[in-house]
């Protein structure tokens, strides 16, 4: 006997695959859905795991963003400055500035940093143009990717200021810089014809180290740099590790959901091969016996049937493989805007692992029924054929005929007693698909939680400035005072109040500021919000405590709890402009900015601090944007400006996360039903001279088909009884890891997401798994003519 592919035993595994085509196409599919969910987990996972750190080396990223004084330092001189120790590249001096501009309707946009650079590509920061063109002459702008959306297209026009005669600028191409070291270019020519007294001209150079990896090599460098040019010449720098510490922090809450559903599918494909690998070798069995019978061995027996499992999957695999690139490029293009990435592509390794650890898996699950066919004796295998054992499962139909049921129902009910170990499969496969429908309901809802609890500000109609519109450009830590930098003083906030209380419409608001506080025993600045009126309506969601609602306290998020070491009860000491309080932290917000280490007092605790920003709730029936607009033209004379804001959408990481959980969930549900198919195709013709019999005694279609489905209705639902509360504990168990992978701990909207209804659906997913997996089969029963039937053994 040769191997494989000749001879009688490559004869008798063609024979194999084409005769069973059910279960050729069942572990066909079965592990092209396996291996196209594990190339999208696994590309995420690539594209997850330091996402900032892949697309800073591919950009050559900027270590250090500088400003310089134009008047302090000439161009050579800061050209000069990449001979200094330890510099390994630099690109600049670019011409720099920040603009304010309206977009088509009229709208003003945050503060933007605009930098003047002739082109993207440069030793340092080479620009990933993502769509369009650059600017090439006046009156053209790229902005930055994060800009994309209907607002912002290719084509669109800004004005540069809400001034009359002020330039309008087209977008012609946006691009991505992963250093952030602009939020806009233009031609160096277009940024000098900008800058204005307001908001002076700077040069902008950009440094690569040899030593960056710590805050410590990056000051020094910084140190240097500062010696080597004029005395205050450096106005300000820009750190890659804040925007690296940020990044990193976002992407680390996808690895845990990511592994979650990795594990359900690789034992969902185990599961499922071997389910079919059994069954096969169960309904042949004298098939085995006539094979041995004519002379072939025991370890060609085990060779035939794991080449028969192996051949369909690698069918399978190459398709997965090809479906899982299409499937996770539009997913990747959504990590790449999250994340801030360069141009994310599967990673060449996951196409070759993922296949051979398919393989490998099928060929194990395949390999212990095979050894089964091979240990079987020739004798035992031609005598019992396809029939079950004398007595399996009797007691079973005699308990369910009890049962006040038509007979054909019970007859359908005590079917999988006869062959425990697939009954025992299908079950498993019914109940990880329902734990996959539950874990994704439940983290579809906590996500959308998460997405509602972000920016609670947001939530007001209307947000008036009393200092210029609130967001700001890209930080530069200033090294010294810029000179020349005349930006306008904040408004008088108590004209603003009553602006606010005089114009019709306004139904409630409270004010807030943020300023930056030192707190004993915390390094550095941290960034205090403070609240004057009743800020309910902007607080965020509790951990634990509750929101400020009085003096001498403070609300903190988990990360200033974890560093700080104290908890709820404890006071601290706050310093702002001089003045120190000692508040109590009454509550644990769920507050990611500044990596947690934001604080939330009552502004009347610190009497020297002034409200930037009112926000204000509208009474019914009022429109927000013209609201909006009415108190702009009283404000803005005052120094301040007013805007709509428009409803709260959720971010991409989200989104990204929500699609994943849809995609996967889908494949492991189509895997549960595959299984359910190939199991009740097994049985259905096992028992196909028993359904002739109960046909000639007159069994109708109808009852044909309620026979089978009641064979896997009771799998359901054991499945779904099983699998949701599985489901649900996977979800207890890995939403907080996520939270602590984004460094916080999580409020219950988070994560009590479930309601009572939507559990029983849930349970009752699992009886509809079994019942579409077992439809088609019990159709074909329905179908067969009974003399057929009746011949077939």
């Amino acid at each position: 006997m040769t191997r494989f592919g000749g001879g009688a035993l490559g004869r008798v595994i063609r024979s194999g695959v084409g005769r069973r085509r059910v279960q050729t196409v069942v572990i066909a599919v079965a592990t092209m859905m396996a291996v196209a969910s594990a190339v999208v987990a696994g590309s995420l996972i690539v594209a997850a795991n330091a996402p900032f750190d892949h697309a800073f080396a591919k950009q050559q990223g900027a270590h250090l963003t500088a400003q310089f004084d134009p008047s302090k330092v000439t161009a050579a001189q800061l050209e000069a400055t990449r001979e200094q120790t330890g510099v390994t590249a630099t690109a600049g001096p670019y011409p720099s500035t920040t603009i304010q501009p309206e977009d088509s309707v009229g709208l003003r946009m945050p503060k933007l940093t605009l930098v003047g650079r002739s082109g993207p590509k440069a030793d340092v920061d080479d620009l990933d143009l993502r769509s369009g063109r650059w600017a090439t002459k006046t009156g053209e702008i790229v902005l930055s990717e994060s800009f994309a959306g209907p607002a912002f297209k290719l084509g669109s026009t800004l004005k540069t200021s809400e001034a009359e005669g002020s330039s309008t600028l087209t977008v012609v191409g946006l691009a991505l810089s992963v250093s952030k070291t602009a939020d806009a270019w233009a031609t160096p020519a277009q940024t000098r014809a900008l800058a204005s007294a307001d908001n002076p001209l700077t040069s902008q150079m950009l440094y690569r180290f040899d030593s960056a990896g710590t805050d410590k090599q990056i000051t020094d460098g910084r140190k240097t740099l500062a010696a080597a040019v004029p005395s205050g010449a450096l106005l300000g720098s820009q750190s890659y590790l804040d925007t690296k510490r940020a990044a990193d922090q976002g992407a680390a809450p996808t690895i845990p959901f990511l592994i979650a559903f990795g594990v359900l599918g690789i034992v969902m494909s185990v599961i499922i091969v071997g389910s079919v690998t059994s069954g096969a070798v169960g309904s042949s069995l004298r098939r085995i016996g006539i094979l041995k019978a004519i002379g072939f061995t025991p370890r060609e027996v085990v060779r035939a049937y794991v080449a028969q499992a192996l051949i369909p999957a690698a069918v399978g695999i190459a398709l997965g493989v090809v479906l899982g690139n299409l499937l996770a490029v539009p997913l990747l293009d959504d990590t790449e805007q999250a994340y801030g990435s360069a141009s994310l592509t599967v990673a060449w390794w996951v196409d070759v692992v993922v296949p051979l650890a398919a393989l490998v898996v099928v060929g194990v699950a395949a390999l212990v029924p095979a050894l089964r066919a091979g240990r079987l004796r020739t004798v035992e295998a031609i005598a019992v054929g396809r029939a079950p054992r004398t007595g399996r499962g009797q007691w079973a139909h005699r308990v369910a005929g009890r049962l006040p049921l038509p007979r054909a129902v019970t007859y359908g009910l005590a079917s999988p007693f006869a062959h425990p170990v697939r009954t025992v499969a299908m079950l498993l496969a019914v109940a990880f698909g329902t734990v996959a429908a539950t874990f994704a309901v439940g983290l579809t809802a906590s996500l959308t939680a998460v997405g509602e609890a972000q920016d609670p500000e947001d939530r007001a109609a209307v947000t008036v400035f009393a200092g210029g519109p609130g967001p700001q450009p890209i930080e530069v830590k200033p090294e010294a005072p810029a000179e020349g930098n005349s930006e306008a003083p904040p408004a008088d906030p108590a004209r603003i109040r009553a602006a606010v209380e005089a114009q019709e419409g306004t139904a409630s608001y409270y004010a807030t500021t943020q300023e930056d506080a030192t707190v004993a025993g915390v390094t550095g600045s941290v960034s205090l919000s403070l609240y004057e009126g009743d800020s309910r309506p902007g607080s965020y969601e509790m951990i634990t405590g509750h929101w400020i609602d009085g003096a001498g306290q403070v609300v903190v998020a988990s990360g200033f709890l974890e560093r700080t070491g104290t908890q709820l009860g404890d006071s601290v000491r706050v310093t702002l402009q001089g003045d120190t309080r000692t508040l109590r932290i009454v509550g644990e917000a769920f507050d990611t900015e500044d990596d947690g280490m934001q604080l939330h007092a009552g502004m009347a605790d610190f009497p020297k601090a002034e409200p930037r920003t009112f926000l204000v709730e509208v009474e019914p029936g009022v429109s927000p944007a013209e609201y909006a607009e009415k108190l702009a033209e009283v404000v803005r004379p005052l120094g301040g400006d007013a805007m709509a804001n428009s409803p709260s959408e959720q971010d991409n990481f989200v989104l990204i996360l929500q699609s994943m959980a849809a995609l996967l969930t889908l494949m492991l549900v189509s895997v549960a039903g595959l299984g359910v198919l190939n199991s009740v195709v097994i049985d259905t013709r096992e028992r196909v001279h028993d359904l002739g019999v109960c046909k000639a005694l007159g069994m109708s279609p109808r009852q044909t088909v309620g026979l089978v489905l009641a064979s896997v209705a009771g799998i359901g639902v054991l499945g779904g009884l099983i699998g949701v509360p599985a489901g649900f504990a996977l979800h207890g168990i890995v939403l907080p890891v996520m939270g602590h992978a984004a460094g916080t701990d999580l409020p219950p909207s988070v994560l009590d997401v479930y309601v009572p209804w939507q559990l029983v659906l849930l349970g009752l997913a699992g009886i509809a798994i079994a019942m579409l997996g077992a439809l088609l089969p019990a159709g074909w029963a329905a179908k067969a003519r009974t003399a057929v039937a009746l011949r077939t053994e």
